[in-house]
């Protein structure tokens, strides 16, 4: 059975596919000025009508144009209202996030932390670079546990296992917000209290 998720995901696509090509953009862009049938816009574009019926259709399954019958002939026009909904309903931040549900959102900072970890836990380096110390900060904060106060010494002791250089460590996570402190600098805590 088809999830939600993986409907949406088609449905961009065909929205997408449908987009993706220069003659159904220009005719498109032919149909946005006045409603044409196959045989002009196949003059128009010096493509055989087969081509530009096959091209309607694709457009047609994604919701951007329709055809109305008018004697022997399809005359086929522009939805623009039609095109705001599909993009509004299907480009919505909602949508897009579902399309992504099933991807590991914690693979890029298990990379950073294997990138820069020796065997023993150890780091090789403190990353200079935002996002990766971010990783790594996130991969030391584990070591302390929400509720409970440490002294410097205890978080110097908890830092030592990840680098020698515990100041700067200290300092980037109570700058990252994931710890805090007390005024006078004597009590650390997780900044989720």
């Amino acid at each position: 059975m088809i999830s939600e998720e993986e409907k949406i995901a088609d449905e961009v696509l065909k929205f997408f596919k449908a987009l993706a090509d220069a003659n159904r953009l220009k005719i498109l862009g032919l149909l946005a000025q006045e409603d044409l049938s196959v045989e002009q816009l196949a003059v128009m574009l010096n493509l055989r009508p087969s081509t530009v019926s096959h091209h309607l259709s694709k457009l047609s399954e994604a919701g951007l144009v329709s055809a109305k019958a008018i004697s022997y002939y399809n005359i086929y026009q522009f939805d623009n209202k039609a095109l705001e909904a599909i993009a509004q309903r299907l480009l919505s931040k909602e949508n897009l996030s579902a399309i992504a549900v099933d991807v590991d959102l914690d693979a890029y900072d298990r990379k950073v932390v294997s990138d820069y970890s020796l065997p023993d836990g150890q780091l090789k380096t403190i990353p200079a670079q935002r996002k990766k110390l971010e990783a790594i900060l996130g991969y030391i904060s584990q070591d302390f546990e929400s509720g409970t106060r440490y002294n410097e010494r205890q978080v110097n002791e908890i830092l030592e296992k990840y680098h020698p250089d515990t100041a700067t460590l200290r300092r980037e996570l109570i700058g990252a917000g994931i710890l805090a402190r007390s005024s006078g600098g004597k009590e650390y805590w997780r900044s989720e209290e």
